[in-house]
């Protein structure tokens, strides 16, 4: 068995694992990152990239300036008995200062989410904006050969493998045969892209969480970083009580890599674990019955680590995943991509209904939210599913799931099954094993309340988050009162089955506020860290906002090179104006 030596070792290769390897970097460790898939980024590669970071520095430099007792009051009221004091408020004491750290230091640039509301609008100390950031777009060129090594976004969730921003260039596409102005914004994107394919193979514009990866990667590279892919944990090694490394399963065979300073586990959480997600996942009895979006590598190996150490795996968080629908799109080799529903449900012209053909949500709340009111009224024991309906103008526009708005052909998304339609609604109701009745006379009055602009059920549209969630500027050429409602009127009807799905996991290995993974007794495990999903969720099960997986895992890192380099983190900087590439959300 070969043996090498470093300073910090991190296994895993997403946000929180990344951001550990290069603040260790900057504090003069020597990082070995050990990332078991073939290429790194795990879940983040393909998320949205959004990060919660109350009172960051772009926010500061805008005129947004909130004490540390609003965001820790949100938390306190959103997360109730569950609120752990000294992990909230070491994140929110750390977030401004990672973020000036990783700009100072760092390829990582950020977009400001000044205009991004938290989710829960009526809960006291709720912000309208200023608590979320977004890595900026960034140039896969700097990743020089490493690029081939980067994992590319969802394929089902892009334009022919083209990343698109959320904002304002979302919105281009979906007026590209409306605007003329959109219209040349689109050719533009669409051309650039397809010229990185003929010299790349890939695009060379990334966004989201790929740019979020991609400019951490290349920090990592760059501060001397050694990124190893296809290199799984084994088991971790002991010196006495302390972690002092791990045994890797390299293509070269066995490899012992002594950590001076300990193991970060990253590696993703259990959203692929059948057995965990049987234990913790009541509404998958055998661990099937939960279709994750998140990374396929990620199956619980960081838990199981941290329990050989004597770790604790959480067990008493409201949810122990981040809950979203999903619907299974089948490919050409047989299998299904998971697609996370995350963006078309907020639309004006679309209702989720169970196969009673009733509503049983607002479909703009959140993910998490939709999936846990679709779980509250489904009989224990039924199949956990709905279907989002629309008609054919919605369709068309918005596109439904991985069926992509005109000029995109529909018929392929028909043929294979995962888009059900009907001339009528009773005709999609008998494709689907949908009540017919019942759905046209949901339709019927969802149709009324959209008129009137008002929805008397579940208050669709009347929080800032749902509102950012809807269209205003098309709802308003339609005469729609309500920026998530809009009537569906024409046929042919669409309809998407969603099922139980998640981002990722939220129950973790307990941990401090230094990211230390804590024993039986609840004292820290010395020389072993926990980020990510491998870290029991601050939030306890809750989703308080967009982003409190990215930016925990952003901050938490952060605190555990910190620690493990013997060093603390420098004073909360002082408001400068904002760097080129960094600024308002809708820049492109």
């Amino acid at each position: 068995m070969s043996v090498v030596q470093c300073d910090l070792l991190v296994i895993g290769s997403g946000a929180g694992g990344l951001s550990a390897a290069v603040t260790a970097a900057h504090l003069g460790l020597k990082v070995i990152v050990a990332e078991k898939d073939a290429q790194f980024g795990g879940t983040t590669a393909w998320s949205g990239g959004w990060m919660w970071l109350p009172r960051n520095p772009l926010a500061v430099e805008a005129g947004i300036v909130e004490p540390i007792d609003e965001p820790l009051a949100y938390l306190r009221h959103e997360l109730g008995d569950r609120f752990d004091e000294a992990r909230a408020r070491a994140f929110l004491e750390a977030a401004p200062r990672m973020v000036e750290f990783f700009r100072s230091n760092t390829a990582l640039r950020f977009i400001d989410g000044n205009a991004i509301p938290d989710f829960h609008g009526r809960t006291p100390h709720a912000s309208l904006g200023g608590r979320s950031l977004c890595a900026a777009p960034f140039d896969g060129r700097r990743l020089g050969a490493r690029i081939a090594d980067l994992k590319p976004p969802l394929p089902e969730t892009t334009l022919w493998g083209m990343g698109i921003a959320s904002g304002a260039e979302l919105r281009h596409f979906f007026n590209a045969l409306r605007k003329p102005a959109s219209l040349w914004y689109v050719t533009q994107r669409v051309l650039a892209h397809a010229k990185d394919l003929l010299l790349h193979r890939r695009g060379m514009r990334l966004l989201n969480g790929n740019a979020l990866i991609a400019s951490l990667a290349a920090s990592a590279l760059e501060a001397g970083v050694d990124i190893r892919t296809r290199c799984p944990a084994r088991r971790l090694l002991r010196d006495g009580e302390r972690v002092s490394g791990a045994v890797l399963a390299t293509p070269e065979g066995a490899m012992e890599v002594q950590a001076r300073c300990g193991v970060v586990l990253a590696c993703g959480g259990f959203p692929h674990d059948d057995q965990r997600k049987r234990a913790l996942l009541p509404h998958a009895p055998t661990g099937k019955e939960h279709w994750s979006a998140a990374s396929r590598g990620n199956t619980g190996d960081g838990l199981r680590l941290g329990e050989t150490a004597g770790g604790q795996v959480a067990t008493d968080g409201s949810q122990a995943a981040a809950l979203a629908p999903v619907s299974l799109v089948p490919r050409a080799d047989g299998s299904f991509a998971h697609f996370p529903h995350l963006i078309e449900r907020g639309k004006p012209g679309l209702i989720a209904v169970t196969r009673r053909g009733q509503r049983f949500t607002n479909e703009a709340d959140s993910y998490h939210d939709f999936m846990q009111n679709l779980l509250a009224a489904l009989p224990a024991g039924e199949p956990v599913q709905a279907w989002l309906v629309c008609d054919h103008a919605f369709m068309r526009h918005y596109g439904l799931g991985a069926a992509k708005p005109a000029p995109m052909p529909l018929a392929p998304m028909i043929a294979n099954g995962y888009v059900k339609r009907g001339q009528s609604l009773v005709d999609l109701a008998k494709v689907c094993g949908i009540d017919g009745d019942a759905l046209q006379k949901t339709v019927q009055r969802y149709n009324a309340m959209a008129l009137a602009g008002k929805d008397d059920d579940f208050a669709k549209g009347d929080t800032p988050y749902n509102r950012m969630q809807g269209d205003a500027p098309f709802a308003a050429e339609k005469g729609w009162p309500n920026p998530c409602m809009g009537p569906l009127e024409r046929g042919p009807f669409y309809a998407v089955k969603v099922v139980a799905g998640s981002l990722g996991t939220f129950a973790g290995l307990k941990t401090n506020a230094n990211a230390q993974v804590l024993d039986a007794q609840g004292q820290p495990i010395a020389g072993l860290y926990a980020g990510g999903n491998d870290m029991n969720s601050m939030m306890a099960g809750h989703y308080p906002s967009g982003g409190i997986t990215l930016g925990p895992a952003m901050v938490f890192g952060f605190l555990a090179a910190h620690h493990a380099a013997g060093r603390e983190p420098s004073p909360q900087p002082s408001p400068k104006p904002s760097r080129d590439g960094e600024g308002t959300r809708h820049r492109l």
